[in-house]
């Protein structure tokens, strides 16, 4: 399973890391998604990163402004937001796949889902 942590209320402008621990299967056999949802929004990828670490890939909206890692050490895979906007608001969710790479875009391919947390960007 999947255990998604750190959302909050921030100010615009400002910053939140996301966390998402995984237990109950093999971690570094799965590339990690965070996608989100907005209110009266279809969900939406963000981020992504691959088994090992050492691809990502980011939605071009967040280019520059987020950044994700993982530990595989810590079963654990880290969202960094910056710059913060009121349109990041949203309850974000992290994935697992094992699904080749070129897939990760698609929502289908994640065998396994956190429950989300919610991010409020507001002043």
């Amino acid at each position: 399973q999947l255990q998604a942590s750190g959302g909050g209320l921030v100010q615009p402008g400002g910053s939140l890391r996301l966390s998402c621990v995984a237990s109950g299967f093999t971690f570094d056999d799965y590339h990690i998604g965070w996608f989100r949802r907005a209110p009266g929004k279809e969900r939406e990828g963000v981020s992504f990163i691959d088994n090992t670490g050492g691809t990502t890939f980011h939605r071009d909206s967040m280019r520059g402004r987020f950044t994700i890692s993982r530990d595989n050490a810590k079963n654990v895979v880290y969202l960094q937001m910056n710059m913060l906007k009121p349109e990041d608001t949203a309850v974000y969710y992290c994935a697992a796949s094992k699904e080749p790479w070129r897939y990760v875009r698609f929502a289908s391919r994640y065998a396994f889902w956190g429950q989300g947390t919610l991010v409020t960007v507001s002043s």
